[in-house]
């Protein structure tokens, strides 16, 4: 794990053999988390910890952190890169939450800039605060940047041997580590072969997501398609457009090529 000098600039610790590699990044939001009505740490000293293969963490000094509120309940887990975790109940009015936060109390020596430091289990939490803004699903991880670029390129959808959309006015959306999207406006595509599904996801970059089943004949390939009717202010102008999952479809054609 990194550490952070006078400056605070991350530091990178070292990757093992098979690449693996966590750091910790220092942050300057206020941040908080509340169980009912009572606020477990609010800190402006947290640290992001990334981890290959894992989502970012929130690292709170102990100092920031409502100790009265937790206690540890004797369970341990061990991590070959951090160390052995110590774990904590949170009671707050009467409700307790297992394993709600864990620490390392005596982490490997790349680590050692987190010891007694708490992690808090984010669904375990009721709300997370940045500054004064809800924030949902974990931890932002500060290496992740999301363009938005409108494109008259065509964009062609085929499906069950069909086009189902076509435009020439797809928003294309492109986020770190990740394929590029099509976001496709609602007049481009045959929504009669589009019916609602139930399902909902959650992203902590661009918000909840819905989504359409996609109807070819007798067949029907759930949640084919998705869409944010609300999405975070960061990516607002991608609100209403229809994306298409590539493995679900028989083909993404960008300038007639296949992408996907």
């Amino acid at each position: 794990m990194g550490s952070t000098d006078k400056a605070g600039n991350a530091a990178q610790g070292p990757a093992d053999r098979s690449g693996h590699a966590v750091e910790t990044i220092p942050c300057a939001k206020r941040l908080r988390a509340t169980i009912g009505e009572q606020t477990l740490f609010d800190t402006q000293g947290e640290v992001v910890l990334r981890e290959t293969g894992r989502i970012t963490l929130y690292c709170i000094p102990r100092g920031d952190v409502r100790m009265d509120l937790l206690s540890s309940n004797g369970t341990t887990s061990d991590c070959p890169f951090k160390g052995r975790a110590h774990h904590f109940d949170a009671t707050v009015g009467g409700r307790t939450v297992a394993d709600a936060a864990w620490s390392y109390e005596t982490p490997t020596q790349a680590c050692a800039g987190i010891a007694g430091w708490l992690s808090f289990a984010w669904k375990k939490m009721d709300h997370w605060f940045e500054e004064d803004e809800e924030v949902f699903v974990h931890a932002r991880d500060p290496h992740v940047r999301i363009d938005i670029l409108e494109s008259h390129r065509p964009v062609e959808i085929r499906a069950g041997g069909q086009t189902v959309a076509l435009t020439r006015r797809a928003r294309f959306l492109f986020e770190t580590g990740h394929v590029t999207r099509y976001y496709i406006p609602v007049e481009d595509v045959r929504t009669a072969l589009l019916a609602p599904s139930e399902s909902h996801t959650a992203c902590p970059y661009k918000g909840t997501a819905s989504y359409h089943r996609l109807k070819l004949g007798e067949r029907v390939v759930e949640d084919a398609v998705w869409f944010y009717p609300d999405p975070l202010d960061e990516v607002r102008r991608i609100a209403g457009y229809l994306c298409f999952y590539p493995e679900k479809v028989d083909a993404i054609l960008v300038d007639g090529k296949v992408v996907s």
